[in-house]
């Protein structure tokens, strides 16, 4: 009963250690995030004019968005972190040395893993498909009222309107573009090339993200069919319009429910690779939530076998090593799930798998 009770204690005391690292976590890789984005989401603001509550509201959904493989990258954090200083202060030792089982010190990992990992299931199979979708929308409607906030200098921008449009020059203040190139597809089989040594974006203020007016000036369309068609212009004004209801478009893979992927995967698919990318997706979104606990037992058997001076820094620089190597395996895997290389429940599986038996081999050596 002595023993049993000390255990339950040591159990408490571990878990509630591990929540301020797991929170602190969270918030330093939303961090990190962040300070990619920041100087996009500056030039939005500053020069494009976009309003601060849209960026705020940018900012919201990609976070959301993010959750799912925000919160194993936090657990591990905060597992190695605690058990880290935990081994470098001997307390590890003193808990082994009064009777206390390595078996009973992985509990409060696996019940911290357990939780975090329901979270970032719900989170992956509703929550962050509904803030993908909803930055998509956001996005889109930016896209078509702030046209020169998308396309960028020396760029291809995909998303606007449904047609490729390429700008050597972007002059966002004024709405100018030089040496302009569009590719549209609307019409079917024939698609229409033009190029154009400058343009001017008109929006319609009556349909704001609805109606923009592009007009060229001083260029040529080309029109491939049977025979190719040239035609050279002073002055060429491209309408580009937009569906009132954004949320009609088609839903991206990351933007559907884990509901949604199996409704369509019951579907008849034309081309298998859409075929594969629906798999593709059910099968990442059960990966990542079962990481928590790969990671967890990780950050256990490292943590345990760390005795540095400096254990914080240690800790983080281990952390970011592993993260590094999982997600470049993780991104390699899934290209190979995608493209066909590997059946894709070997192919997402492949990296937790990797991942597990690096885990049992670190808590081997610190079982007895």
């Amino acid at each position: 009963m002595f023993s049993i009770f000390n255990g339950k204690k040591a159990v408490q005391y571990i878990f509630f250690e591990m929540l301020p690292s797991f929170v602190l976590g969270l918030l330093v890789f939303i961090s990190i995030i962040l300070m990619f984005q920041v100087l996009r989401l500056t030039e939005f603001a500053l020069v494009h004019g976009v309003a601060l509550k849209t960026i705020g509201e940018i900012v919201g959904y990609v976070v959301i968005s993010l959750l799912p493989v925000l919160f194993p990258m936090a657990l591990l954090f905060s597992v190695l972190l605690t058990y880290g200083r935990l081994s470098q202060d001997s307390e590890i030792v003193a808990m082994k040395a009064s009777g206390l089982a390595m078996g009973t010190l992985i509990i409060p990992a696996l019940l911290l893993a357990l939780i975090v990992g329901i979270v970032s299931a719900q989170t992956s199979f509703v929550i962050a498909p509904w803030g993908n979708r909803q930055f998509e929308v956001l996005f889109t409607r930016l896209a078509n009222t702030k046209a020169t906030a998308v396309i960028k200098e020396g760029t291809f921008a995909e998303g606007f309107f449904d047609m490729v449009v390429y700008a050597n020059e972007v002059d966002s203040k004024n709405g100018k573009l030089r040496k302009v190139f569009i590719y549209d597809e609307k019409n079917g089989d024939v698609p229409l090339t033009v190029i154009a040594k400058e343009g001017s974006l008109l929006p319609d203020p009556e349909r704001p993200g609805q109606e923009v007016l592009l007009r060229l000036q001083n260029g040529e369309i080309h029109r491939q069919a049977k025979t190719h068609t040239k035609i050279s212009f002073d002055t060429y004004d491209v309408h580009f319009s937009e569906p009132d209801q954004y949320e009609e478009r088609a839903k991206s893979p990351p933007s559907l429910t884990l509901e949604e992927v199996k409704n369509r995967l019951k579907q008849d698919f034309k081309d298998p690779e859409e075929h594969r990318i629906m798999q593709t997706e059910l099968h990442k979104r059960w990966a990542i939530s079962i990481l928590c606990v790969v990671f967890s037992l990780i950050g256990v058997g490292l943590g345990t076998t760390t005795n540095r001076r400096a254990a914080k820094a240690g800790g983080m620089i281990l952390c970011i090593g592993i993260i590094i190597f999982y997600w470049v395996l993780y991104v390699a895997a899934e290209g190979a799930a995608r493209s066909g290389s590997l059946p894709v429940a070997i192919a997402i599986w492949a990296p937790n798998i990797i991942f597990g038996g690096i885990a049992l081999q670190s808590l081997r050596k610190n079982w007895n």
